[in-house]
């Protein structure tokens, strides 16, 4: 196949993992394009199963079995999607699995859903207990606000879009930090000033590590009045389909309002955030085209890349 007649196709598989897969470029997509697309889609389908991902990877045969084709053409297109580093193959067991490229480029287009996704999550939350409701990511050792919804109170937790706060004294930032082990936390928080917030923010790193465990255990970040008087709030981290926390849904409000309620908004948080961390893995309602044009992602830490 000529470099001038390739083109590349996004696609989503059930499992959620985006693929790129090269087909011949037409006027309109012709029959041989179409079936070319549709079993390497078929082929990265399994690989992407969790049988395979949690094993050593799969041989051709058995993924010849799997989607019902002769294994010649499975080898084939096997081999053109490891060029195209979608696939890798071990070359003692020759057993396939998902290449780099597939999780590079999942981990981009999970940012684009994310942010299409969110903006339902946070009205839905705003309609179930009456405050506003953020989207936020880690920024390095501060937490950056990216979406927000408010209500219609004349009185309410002031809008924080574009803005930084601390990781350590609001529900979103211990909400972030869910998955890292207390030596990580340590770390990353070496040069933080924990007495400069509000009157009931943890004193030191290990008043935090603490905070932080009972926050685990309960499945949601509550905060009461430790990063300013009179603000309470809630957060549930977000994950994305390899199950890593890349955002954190919060609700936040005045202490005489959502103070005594702030269990129950901690509840209805994290339903939210696990409806969203399961849409984020489920199939779009159509495939994209093109070589994922638009924004840059959200790297690790939560900084936009370019």
């Amino acid at each position: 196949m000529a470099a001038a007649e390739t083109k590349i196709f996004v696609a989503y598989t059930a499992t959620g993992v985006v693929l790129l897969v090269t087909g011949r470029q037409h006027p309109w997509m012709g029959r041989e394009t179409s079936t070319s697309l549709s079993r390497a889609i078929a082929i990265l389908d399994v690989l992407g199963s969790r049988e395979v991902t949690a094993g050593q990877g799969i041989g051709v045969v058995q993924i010849a079995r799997e989607v019902g084709r002769e294994k010649s053409q499975v080898s084939r297109a096997l081999k053109t999607l490891a060029d195209a580093g979608l696939v890798s193959r071990d070359p003692e067991s020759l057993r396939y699995r998902l290449g780099w490229r597939v999780f590079a480029m999942a981990a981009g287009a999970a940012d684009q859903h994310l942010l299409a996704l969110a903006p339902h999550a946070l009205r839905h939350l705003v309609t179930r207990v009456g405050e506003r409701a953020h989207l936020s990511v880690r920024d390095g050792t501060g937490v950056l606000t990216v979406l927000s919804e408010s209500p219609s109170r004349s009185i309410q937790a002031t809008g924080w879009v574009g803005r930084g706060t601390p990781l350590h004294c609001t529900s979103s930032g211990r909400a972030l930090l869910f998955d890292h082990t207390c030596a990580e936390v340590r770390d990353l928080l070496a040069h933080t000033t924990f007495t400069q917030f509000g009157p009931k923010a943890p004193g030191d790193i290990e008043e935090l590590l603490r905070r932080l465990d009972a926050d685990r255990r309960r499945g949601y970040a509550a905060v009461h009045e430790e990063f300013e008087v009179d603000l309470v709030g809630a957060a549930a981290p977000v994950r994305d389909f390899r199950g890593y926390t890349i955002a954190a849904l919060n609700i936040s409000g005045p202490k005489f309002r959502l103070g005594r309620a702030l269990a129950a908004a901690g509840r209805e948080v994290k339903a939210a955030a696990d409806q969203l961390s399961r849409a984020l893995t489920s199939a779009p309602r159509h495939d994209l085209a093109g070589a994922g044009a638009g924004a840059g992602a959200l790297d690790h830490s939560g900084r936009r890349s370019s």
